[in-house]
């Protein structure tokens, strides 16, 4: 039996789902929409072909971390100056920026290179309740804990 590869003239059916982030820890909603994104869940699943869905990551802001991560974790980024790192601890980030720590845990998980930048242009999260992608009609991907 041979393994089937998705050939160019196949058409990758994408489906569009919608994540509600309340009360979820950060890491298992991350690893769920990074799986999602990647297209590990569909049977058609091939490790250098882009086969993933487009997923709605909404109520960023309630999202929730698990321990002492709200007080012990860092986020770091730097430019190209010598010098010129900058630490967030996650508390603070959570009231600034919330879609970025659930942008950067999906981001971690996902394939470096080209491919991994094609998957996560489909990921889309939004702070509060409203998205933009009513049009697009995407189903309710439930997570359970």
């Amino acid at each position: 039996m041979s393994t089937y590869f998705p050939k160019g003239q196949d058409l990758i059916n994408r489906k569009w789902f919608v994540v509600d982030a309340t009360g979820l820890p950060v890491g298992r909603l991350s690893t769920v929409v990074a799986d999602v994104l990647s297209g590990k869940s569909k049977p058609t699943w091939t490790p250098f072909i882009d086969t993933g869905d487009h997923v709605v990551v909404i109520n960023a802001a309630k999202a929730v971390f698990t321990g002492k991560k709200g007080t012990q974790k860092f986020y770091r980024r730097t430019s190209t100056q010598p010098g010129s790192m900058v630490e967030v601890r996650a508390d603070v980030m959570k009231i600034t920026f919330p879609g970025r720590i659930i942008e950067s845990a999906v981001k971690g998980m996902l394939p470096k290179g080209p491919l991994g930048r094609a998957m996560y242009r489909k990921l889309k999260v939004y702070d509060g309740a409203e998205h933009q992608q009513q049009s697009q009609q995407p189903e309710t991907l439930a997570i359970k804990l």
